[in-house]
């Protein structure tokens, strides 16, 4: 492989020779392309998720039934007013006169209508300390939130006329303003700091600010153009802003880790001895490969969440899917064009001190290198124990994850008690179980007043009572110019999940066929907070199987086309679900057990958000090919180049370890930056992949992927003849190979005197 007639084959380092001999081409093709998707991005707008397609099942039913009739359901709100003692009843003249007060109040505002006395609905506790004020937001039900201060300040002020009594607001908009007032920054603030983090990173790992910069101006722009993208293809498949918050996260991680390997290889060979245009055809054959490699595999990974039939996880697939593919296009086009621009300028605005560093990370003689070189040592004189040890230790992590226990959080899991409205949300519970949230049938009839639509509406209210699913009052809207209504039923359980559940199950299974079912022409899908949230569990219980199969299955079949060794990819896809069994069972561990739980403010939650799982192995599964191809790729250029495997492997992972590790680091405080969000379900997503990252770019690539490897020896390359016929997409550029080839437009650069 080391003769000057080497061709140089595949995507990269094709794309890679074409962007350094057409510099400014590229860059502007890159330029234009960024600006294009941005502004036919913002021309087409943005399409999100309709309710109607968040979930299939009877949630979807009801929703497309009201979007089909043009009903605008309000933002429902409540004030319970509470006696603080035992003393007041809500017959007393002094709890009539908090009503009200609160009544007058709350209408004289001029943004609610259809204001409810709790003595004309018989919203009043069993015990008789509190009772409900119930009225709606005039207005859309979205942007409620924006005119709700008024009557929170109307609700306020009777409060302080009324000492003895407990008066609070809870509802949609309120909830929705609270939320938005005490969390609405946390996104951006953490979207916001993500860059710093990684471009303060990024310094120490290179000790000069241009090479710092390449890395994230490359995620930043490709993050620029899948915005503007997903507004183009929403028209399509729509998006959503947790889509968007996801895309953002992934483009950061892997548009830095992309550019962070090429760089460093481009950077490794310079320092080596080579000139600059032999050093970047280098790195774009054999670092812009794996860079190639690796994005396929991620993006067939993120693609998995496509099969879920869940809208959110769809959107946030494709959004995911996208950035990939534009970090990775431009990883592999527009930075060889950039780096052959700026030449030895790359090291501008060197720092003394953290150049000194990077120096002796980068070159294998001190640093990051010493210490994988001092563990490697270790691992490959007794691989045996570096397996037993390191697996066994991944395993006892992963245990916890046996008992693994998701569900939708309810607000006080989420929250906790760090707001005032999550307590009013349980006293509500306490006194009106399921009042808060209760269940909405949507009934459908050819004409909502015939006498036996009627009728079993009023059986349905009767008997939704008797079966114990609810101990009411259960309330009927009727809409009759569209012939629909709605019958709330506030479910016996309140807001354990659990038990709700169970009261709904009533509903669905027997209420409902007793009575609506009986009556031809009508539709009754149940929908409500504990409908969708079953409906979500149930439809994302289902694609689990289908999920994992496509994962794992197309990510085998990559692994084993682009190294043509069924071992690499049966140990690719082993290792990968090791980090993600470990990644499972930490999570277990701090949020379910509690243990540590308070280092990371996670106390009393109980439970795993039921999406994260799904979410977590998507994602890690994806994000853990980087690692593995770009180490592997190095182990299998160092063997091809007539190393013994053994040698091959010390080489690859010492070589690899100062990347690897600047990378790892990267991914980890993007995360991690996550992790220290309010929200429990932000919290564990950020704490799950931090810990995930650091598991695979520590014990996996650094202690078991070179230990099992140094086991198998030569069955590392092991391909069985009836496999032969296998595309050939290995593409095995070797440094020597591409050294001693001139690029096509440009004079030959002189490099006899190196040797690699």
């Amino acid at each position: 492989m080391g003769n000057g007639e080497t061709r140089v084959r595949g995507f990269a380092a094709r794309a890679g020779g074409w962007s350094a001999r057409h510099r400014w081409a590229a860059v502007g093709i890159w330029v234009l392309f960024v600006v294009l998707a941005m502004g036919l991005g913002s021309a087409a707008g943005r399409v999100d998720v309709k309710d109607s397609d968040q979930l299939k099942g009877e949630t979807h039913t009801a929703a497309k039934i009201i979007e089909d009739a043009g009903i605008e359901e309000p933002a429902s709100e409540t004030v319970l007013i509470q006696a603080k003692d035992g003393g007041v009843k809500a017959t007393d003249p002094e709890f009539r006169a908090a009503v009200d007060a609160v009544i007058a109040a709350v209408d004289g505002t001029g943004e609610v209508s259809g204001i409810s006395s709790p003595y004309d609905t018989g919203t009043i506790s069993e015990d008789g300390r509190s009772a409900l004020v119930q009225f709606d937001m005039r207005g859309e039900s979205d942007t409620a939130g924006e005119r709700v201060e008024p009557v929170l300040e109307a609700v306020a002020e009777v409060q302080e006329d009324h000492g003895s009594l407990r008066i609070e607001e809870i509802g949609g908009a309120s909830m929705m303003k609270t939320f938005d007032d005490a969390f609405g920054d946390d996104f951006q603030k953490a979207e916001y700091s993500a860059v710093p983090v990684a471009l303060g990173i990024l310094l120490i790992a290179f000790g000069a600010l241009v090479a710092a910069l390449l890395p994230v101006l490359l995620a930043v722009t490709a993050i620029m153009a899948t915005m503007g993208l997903m507004g183009i293809v929403s028209h399509v498949m729509p998006m959503s802003d947790t889509a968007n918050s996801v895309m953002l996260l992934v483009g950061l991680a892997v548009g830095v880790d992309y550019c962070l390997f090429y760089l460093r290889r481009e950077r490794e060979e310079r320092e080596a001895g080579r000139d600059a245009q032999t050093a970047l055809r280098i790195a774009a054959a054999t670092s812009g490969r794996a860079v190639v490699v690796s994005g396929v595999t991620v993006c067939v990974a993120m693609a998995g969440m496509l099969f879920t039939g869940l809208a959110e996880f769809e959107a946030m697939g494709l959004a995911s899917l996208m950035v990939v593919a534009v970090a990775m296009v431009g990883s592999v086009t527009v930075l060889p064009a950039l780096l052959s621009l700026l030449g030895e300028r790359v090291e501008k605005g060197r720092i003394p001190f953290l150049r000194r560093r990077a120096r002796k990370g980068g070159n294998g003689s001190g640093g990051e290198s010493r210490f994988w070189s001092a563990v490697l040592k270790g691992v490959l004189a007794r691989p045996v124990l570096a397996v037993v040890v390191a697996a066994g230790a991944l395993l006892a992590i992963a245990a916890p994850a046996v008992g693994m226990k998701t569900q939708n959080l309810t607000l006080d899991q989420e929250f906790g008690d760090s707001l005032p409205i999550v307590q009013t949300y349980n006293r509500v519970n306490d006194a009106f179980p399921g009042g808060s949230e209760p269940a909405e049938v949507v009934v459908k009839a050819d004409d909502i007043n015939a006498p036996e639509v009627r009728s079993a509406l009023d059986d349905f209210r009767a008997r939704a009572i008797s079966s114990g699913a609810s101990r009411g009052p259960v309330d009927i809207k009727l809409h009759d110019e569209q012939n629909v209504a709605f019958v709330y039923v506030p479910l016996v359980g309140g807001s354990d999940l659990d038990k709700a559940g169970q009261s709904l199950d009533k509903l669905r299974d027997d209420v409902r066929p007793a009575t609506l079912g009986r009556v031809d022409g009508v539709e009754a899908p149940i929908t409500g907070q504990v409908a969708g949230s079953k409906d979500f569990n149930d439809q994302l219980v289902g694609s689990v199987v289908p999920v994992f199969v496509f994962v794992v299955v197309f990510a085998f079949l990559l692994m084993l086309l682009s190294f043509r060794s069924l071992t690499v990819a049966i140990t690719s896809i082993v290792l990968n679900l090791l980090s993600v069994g470990a990644a499972y069972g930490i999570l277990v561990a701090v949020f379910q057990h509690g243990w540590g739980a308070s280092l990371v403010g996670a106390e009393g939650v109980g439970a795993i958000v039921s999406w994260l799982p799904l979410f977590l192995f998507v994602i890690l599964f994806g994000l853990s090919m980087d690692y593995h191809v770009f180490v592997v790729s190095r182990i299998r250029e160092a063997r091809l180049r007539g190393r013994t495997t053994k040698d091959a492997i010390a080489h690859g992972v010492v070589t690899t370890a100062g990347v690897v590790t600047s990378a790892a680091v990267i991914m980890v405080a993007v995360f991690a930056i996550f992790g220290t969000l309010s929200m429990q379900s932000m919290k564990q997503m950020g704490v799950g992949l931090a810990a995930a990252v650091l598991i695979d770019a520590t014990i996996i690539r650094g202690v078991l992927l070179p230990a099992v490897m140094a086991l198998l020896g030569e069955r590392n390359w092991y391909l069985p003849k009836w496999l032969h016929r296998l595309p050939d997409m290995t593409h095995d550029e070797s440094a020597d190979a591409v050294a001693h080839q001139a690029p096509p437009t440009l004079e030959k650069e002189t490099d006899d005197r190196v040797t690699v």
